[in-house]
């Protein structure tokens, strides 16, 4: 597998992880496959992403390109469902992913889309050895699959240029969150395919603000993410018992 490597050297990845969305790579772009929970919450972390990034570079996000100029790390990009719409608001994207296949489709999806999206094989820790720095750098649902997070982190952090933008999203470790995560969206709803979530992997807010700042980031922002059941759409709340979007900066040289 092309994630072997990565395997060997790198402590974050976690191989059966991998496996697992190498297998749902062809639905990525399905909206009504395993991948719908993902397009449902895009447009509500994409304004997040927008709305931060534009107050913390002071562009304005009302312009049809607002984050022109930005350089923009995707870390965990999948089949490319933030990229792209980075892209569209006008940031220089890197999209990574430690799984061959869905990076496959990412390319794909853009190609057809007419997107220049610079789309790799790799780990965060294996670009941030390169030399590679950005502006912002963003991963989504991607912290409660890691095998390390501290060492997940530190890569992000070395990812990020000084006073550069770290963007998280994940799961909270509670009782809620594990009763419509798991038993809700896996079993109930089958809104995802059993076994996509471990509640052990998920991250309590403080643990993520206390690992961040140990990584050299410091979090400004932890704003929760609330589903409404009747309409299906998610909008950003005070509640951050399941679902949460985090931003900050990083502090280290």
């Amino acid at each position: 597998m092309p994630h072997a490597a990565a395997q060997a050297h790198d402590a974050s990845v976690d191989p059966d992880e991998i496996d697992r969305f190498s297998a749902l790579a062809e639905s990525w772009w399905d909206a009504d496959g395993p991948m719908r929970p993902l397009h449902r919450l895009n447009p509500v972390r994409l304004a997040y992403m927008r709305d931060k990034l534009c107050r913390r570079f002071d562009c304005d996000p009302a312009s049809l390109r607002p984050l022109a100029g930005l350089t923009i790390a995707d870390v965990g990009c999948g089949g490319g469902l933030l990229s792209e719409p980075l892209a569209r608001l006008g940031a220089d994207v890197v999209g990574i992913d430690a799984a061959a296949e869905n990076i496959g489709v990412a390319r794909a999806h853009a190609g057809e889309a007419g997107l220049a999206i610079d789309y790799r094989c790799t780990t965060a820790e294996a670009l941030a050895e390169s030399g590679a720095r950005f502006d912002a750098v963003v991963s989504m649902e991607v912290v409660e699959h890691v095998a390390d997070l501290g060492a997940f982190l530190a890569a992000l952090a070395r990812l990020a240029t000084p006073g550069g933008a770290v963007l998280l999203s994940t799961l909270n470790r509670t009782p809620k969150a594990w009763a419509l995560a798991i038993v809700g969206a896996e079993y109930l709803l089958r809104w995802l395919p059993r076994g996509t979530h471990d509640w052990r992997k998920f991250v309590k807010p403080a643990e993520l603000v206390r690992k961040s700042r140990q990584a050299g980031i410091a979090l400004e922002d932890v704003t929760g993410l609330s589903l409404d059941l009747r309409r299906r759409d998610w909008r950003l709340s005070s509640d951050r018992d399941v679902n949460y979007l985090a931003y900050g900066r990083k502090t280290s040289a």
